[in-house]
């Protein structure tokens, strides 16, 4: 997670929407009954809203220039870096249509998280269109905090968005996030180890075999193995994020490549399968030979960038979204240093694709939902998709994606148009999201602390990963799974 808005809903679903909407969408806890005339004004503000915006090619939505003036359409969105430079076409929006936007709240992907959680919770939601993402969503609708969107968008809008990143928002025969951008992990590796020469000659002596980019899980571990052996004192052949959700989306994305699942068809723990031994041994076996940074327990995303763009590393599985930073000479030693490859394949004859979607979802408390649908179609069409593609962003429309790799094969850059090419590849094909279920993120939390006790040596794979399996089964029995 096309060209046209639905114009012409019943009176009768409006009525009935716009009812909804008054009884549970309120902040206050007036218990007032609505009255008929209260009914027929509200079912024609909206109908008279949603009959005002069209949409143009590509998805691009116009809203009739005042369609919606006087109204305030309230957010709460992620923050910081790159994230905001979105919001400043915000007033082409409120230019065009005469709304008002504010931004109550901005925050990074966890502090806005525990708004949502704690807002939906408490019943203290005063904003229509929130900041969403594909590992948090199912939370929200466990919360009731957030509609369904499907009757708001049409087959055709929703057609140019890629299928998989699309499809990530959708749960229980509802699609409740609309997407703006993802990301998803390629292997990065160093061209200055793997195409030297003398790198090459003493790889061959010491393991008889010629150094190559690794294409499976099991060549990846001997490769990094071999390399380990002959690498500068200070260099290490990977690295992983080493704790949090971080490590368990890790190991997940290796466990799926192996024929593995996180949970059976019935939400029972399954990582403790022969898979799963096996992805927590490969971590183990490289942390063991010090293939690995003794702290790599203690990494998450940027420790193990940080590490990368020393120098320190010779290949490991990366974000996208770090590419600029790699690039740039002032900040990373490994600048025109590198190249990407799809992530290697398991057992299971799949690529690791671990990935999420940041996106857009209205609140079930918006006073305004066809305000709301404005503002997220504007924030998510052609236009905008562009604007951060720009910026690194891996967009969501497929037509955007056709225009920036056109662009980028004219760059001087040799990675511009690969890197794009090869992350379009990744997300017709590989994106995989963690499970759909709001026990994601607790189950995370009692598997990573058994994951590093395998990987530092102090519990054995099977028995670890049997252990954990038992607490996230109690989790899921008490959630009312089974």
């Amino acid at each position: 997670m096309k060209r046209k808005w639905i114009l012409i809903v019943s009176t009768a679903l409006v009525v009935v929407m716009a009812i909804s909407m008054m009884l549970f969408g309120c902040k206050t806890t007036s218990t007032a009954t609505t009255t008929a005339a209260e009914t027929t004004a509200a079912a024609e503000t909206t109908t008279t809203a949603a009959a005002e915006t069209t949409t143009t090619a590509a998805g691009a939505t116009t809203t009739e220039k005042g369609s919606l003036k006087g109204v305030t359409i309230k957010c709460a969105f992620i923050g910081g870096a790159n994230y905001e430079e979105l919001y400043k076409a915000i007033p082409k929006f409120e230019e065009e249509t005469g709304a008002k936007v504010e931004i109550v709240f901005k925050g990074d992907g966890f502090q806005i998280d525990k708004k949502l959680k704690t807002d939906f919770a408490a019943g203290t939601v005063d904003y229509d269109v929130c900041w969403d993402h594909s590992s948090f969503y199912t939370q929200y609708i466990k919360s009731d905090g957030i509609i369904p969107l499907e009757d708001y968008w049409t087959t055709d809008e929703l057609s140019d968005f890629i299928p998989k990143i699309l499809d990530s928002g959708k749960k229980d025969g509802h699609l409740w996030v609309i997407p703006r951008h993802f990301d998803i992990s390629a292997l990065h590796y160093r061209t200055d180890i793997f195409n030297d020469a003398d790198m090459q000659a003493k790889y061959k002596k010491e393991t008889g075999t010629d150094l190559k980019v690794p294409e499976t899980w099991d060549e990846f571990q001997k490769t990094a193995l071999g390399l380990q052996k002959i690498l500068p004192a200070g260099t290490y052949a990977t690295e992983f994020a080493g704790k949090e959700e971080a490590l368990t989306g890790r190991f997940y994305e290796i466990l799926t490549s192996e024929g593995g699942q996180f949970f059976d068809a019935n939400w029972k723990p399954a990582f403790n399968s022969d898979a799963g031994v096996k992805a927590a041994t490969m971590l183990r076996n490289l942390y063991k030979a010090g293939a690995m940074p003794p702290g790599m327990t203690n990494f998450v995303w940027e420790d193990v960038a940080k590490n990368f763009a020393s120098g320190n590393i010779a290949m490991y599985t990366e974000w996208y979204g770090w590419y600029s930073y790699f690039q740039d000479p002032k900040s990373s030693k490994v600048a025109g240093k590198f190249d990407l490859a799809r992530q290697p394949m398991g057992d299971g004859n799949i690529h690791g694709g671990w990935a999420g979607q940041h996106g857009f979802s209205i609140t079930k408390a918006s006073k305004n939902i066809p305000a709301a649908v404005a503002l997220i179609k504007f924030l998510t069409n052609a236009d905008q998709e562009y604007t951060e593609a720009k910026l690194g962003f891996l967009i969501a429309r497929n037509s955007v994606w056709d225009k920036i790799i056109a662009e980028a094969s004219t760059s001087s850059d040799p990675l511009a148009a690969k890197r794009l090419q090869l992350a379009k590849l990744q997300a017709s094909e590989d994106f995989r999201t963690p499970p759909l279920v709001a026990q994601w993120l607790p189950s995370s939390d009692i598997l990573y602390p058994v994951l590093q006790a395998i990987i530092l040596g102090d519990k054995e794979p099977k028995a670890g990963l049997d252990e954990a399996a038992a607490s996230v089964d109690k989790l899921m029995h008490e959630a009312g799974f089974y």
